[in-house]
């Protein structure tokens, strides 16, 4: 297998169940191309630990760092066929590569025509989307295949389709038998102290390391923050074609 968890789309879904299977010890890997709708947006409102919201550009740059930061790999391609194997996955790109991959998790939007031609995956539209069905845990139909964010009919807000990221990559693990408590770095003697271990996916620090590792936090968000951004918006492309229709009148 080329990598244990394949990813396609790097939005905030994507990037955030790549964040968790990485941080698991899953080796993963997100394919995507261009930008993910959440660039549209000229500011991020209701985001958890942003008060006044937050450049949506900014917050994702951060997103992709937290990936890579935890392990994931990030590579550019347009999926176009996701098929199954004896033992996962095959992918492919619009550039005729090919990778294999343990588990999918399809996050992109608004496309889904790499699933087309997966059996047992339920596809349902509404008016001009194509939404991937799932279960209560994102689970899409063949074994190993999942749906996270906006393409499983989560509601189009940056901290939903996070969480429901984080869920489905959480069902990923478990379904992986990967040894697992939960993502928690605990003071040190938290579990020791009374007598147990520490569990899968946890780790205890000690205070000093508590504070580097607040320094270090620290001052990567000044410096991610430092400046204004730099790039604006995207436009939705409708908007765009009739401006330059316009212009060109």
């Amino acid at each position: 297998m080329d990598t244990d968890v394949l990813v396609v789309g790097a939005g905030v879904a994507g990037l955030t169940a790549a964040t968790y299977t990485a941080r698991a010890g899953l080796d993963t890997t997100v394919v995507s191309e261009g930008e993910p709708i959440v660039a549209r947006n000229a500011n991020l409102e209701n985001v958890p630990g942003f008060p006044l919201g937050v450049n949506a550009r900014t917050f994702l740059d951060l997103c992709r760092e937290g990936a890579t930061e935890s392990g994931a790999a990030l590579a550019e391609g347009r999926v176009t066929r996701v098929e199954p194997t004896e033992e996962g996955f095959l992918v492919r790109t619009a550039d005729g590569t090919d990778r294999t991959a343990r588990f999918v998790v399809a996050a992109s939007w608004s496309d889904s025509s790499y699933l087309d031609e997966v059996e047992a995956v339920g596809l349902t539209r509404r008016g001009s989307k194509t939404y991937v069905d799932t279960d209560d845990f994102g689970r899409a139909g063949p074994d190993g295949l999942y749906a996270a964010g906006r393409l499983a009919e989560k509601p189009h807000q940056v901290a939903v389709c996070a969480g429901h990221g984080a869920e489905v990559a959480l069902t990923v693990i478990e379904d992986s038998d990967t040894p697992y408590y939960h993502d928690w770095v605990a003071p040190e003697g938290y579990f020791t102290e009374r007598g147990r271990e520490v569990p899968p996916g946890c780790e205890e620090i000690d205070d000093e390391e508590r504070r580097e590792r607040e320094a270090r936090a620290t001052e990567r968000m000044r410096e991610a923050f430092a400046e204004p951004q730099s790039e604006a918006p995207t436009m939705h492309p409708s908007v765009v074609a009739a401006r330059e229709e316009e212009g060109g009148e």
